[in-house]
C-alpha cells in the first residue's frame, strides 16, 4: 500500500494538473509551429537530446500548434547562441527545425544574431524561470505539465490524432 502511495504522488508531482498555469504565457514571445486543433506550450534547450527527439515526435503530428520557448541549459555551452539564431531570423520555425534537426551543429560561428533576438532569448528564459521550469523538454498540455519526453504520457494529454 506504501508504494501505491508513493507512485500515486510521483505521478501526481511529474504530472501536474495546472490549468491556469500558461494563463499568463504570453505566446506572442513564442514561436509557433503548426496549426492544428490541439495547443502545446514547450520549454526546450536546441542542444538537449530528449528535446531533439520531442521535436521529431511532433513533426508527424499535423494536430497540434506547438508555441516553443527556449529554456537553454548551462551545460550546453552552444544552446544559447543557437536559441538567439533562432529567434534571430525571419522565419524562426524553419530556422528551429534546422537547429533541432542537428544540421547546425558543426557551424562554428552563428552570422545574424541581432539584438532582437538576444533580448527575445532573454524574455523567454525569464519567462521559464517565473513559471519555475528548471528542466528539458517541459511541456504544458491540457492543464498538464510533462518534464521529458515522454511520448505516452504526451499522446495521452493530446488524445488521438
Amino acid at each position: 500500500m506504501r508504494m501505491l502511495l508513493l507512485f500515486v504522488f510521483f505521478l501526481s508531482v511529474t504530472t501536474l494538473q495546472h490549468p491556469s498555469f500558461a494563463a499568463d504565457l504570453d505566446l506572442g514571445k513564442a514561436i509557433t509551429i503548426g496549426n492544428g486543433p490541439k495547443t502545446v506550450i514547450e520549454f526546450t534547450d536546441p542542444d538537449c537530446p530528449f528535446c531533439r527527439k520531442a521535436a521529431k515526435y511532433f513533426e508527424g503530428r499535423g494536430d497540434v500548434t506547438r508555441h516553443v520557448f527556449f529554456f537553454p541549459l548551462p551545460r550546453h555551452a552552444r544552446a544559447k547562441e543557437k536559441a538567439q539564431f533562432i529567434l534571430s531570423q525571419m522565419n524562426r520555425a524553419e530556422a528551429y527545425h534546422e537547429v533541432m534537426s542537428g544540421k547546425m551543429d558543426s557551424v562554428s560561428r552563428f552570422e545574424g544574431i541581432t539584438a532582437k533576438g538576444i533580448k527575445l532569448q532573454e524574455e523567454q528564459l525569464e519567462t521559464a524561470k517565473n513559471h519555475k521550469i528548471d528542466s528539458t523538454p517541459t511541456f504544458m498540455i491540457n492543464g498538464r505539465i510533462i518534464e521529458g519526453f515522454d511520448q505516452r504520457r504526451i499522446e495521452e494529454a493530446l488524445g488521438p490524432k
